[in-house]
């Protein structure tokens, strides 16, 4: 079922956590953070929307990433009602795909709920102070294909996040498959 996320909380300051990633290593908003700041994007496996968007969204971190934003994405369903979202399979993707960026394992679901994640995807940009200036989309393509002209609309907000410190006032909510929370 599609649900949205809400709207961006202007200067809500980033939570900070410790998680694993693929590769066996841990991280927290301090080995995160880029000098411009945090994008954190909690994606999974399993969901449509994911799926159709994962091509753009690891060429987008790319950028992001240039901008001098870290960039991590986290994983925080269910896997035991969602095999496709298992660690082992949080490996394969993350190999297979070549991710630019850490595919953190979220398995007490508790920095999902800290950051009041809904959907994946969602995003949270946050600024050099590390208080979020984004929660919006990657762009309007949702589950279908993107048209060439598609605005990047999250590439659009990290630079001007960068060049300002802080996210553009109109933003269009992300919309995906909702967390997955353990009963």
């Amino acid at each position: 079922m599609a649900t949205s996320s809400p709207v961006c909380n202007f200067g809500w300051p980033a939570v900070d956590f410790e998680l694993e990633d693929t590769q066996g290593a841990r991280h927290s908003l301090a080995t995160l953070r880029g000098p411009q700041g945090l994008l954190l994007m909690f994606i999974c496996n399993h969901c449509p929307y994911v799926k159709a968007i994962i091509d753009r969204l690891c060429r987008d971190a790319r950028q992001v990433q240039a901008l001098g934003f870290g960039v991590a994405a986290i994983m925080s369903n269910d896997p035991a009602d969602y095999p496709e979202d298992s660690f082992a399979n949080m490996q394969r993707i993350a190999r297979q795909l070549d991710f630019p960026f850490p595919y953190l394992y979220d398995a007490t679901q508790d920095v999902a709920r800290a950051y009041g994640a809904v959907c994946t995807p969602d995003f949270f940009a946050f600024n050099r102070r590390l208080e979020l200036q984004y929660r919006g989309r990657l762009d309007a393509s949702g589950r279908l294909p993107a048209a060439p002209e598609v605005r990047r609309e999250l590439v659009e907000a990290m630079q001007l996040i960068a060049e300002t410190g802080r996210g553009p006032t109109d933003q269009t909510a992300s919309i995906g498959c909702s967390i997955k929370w353990r009963a």
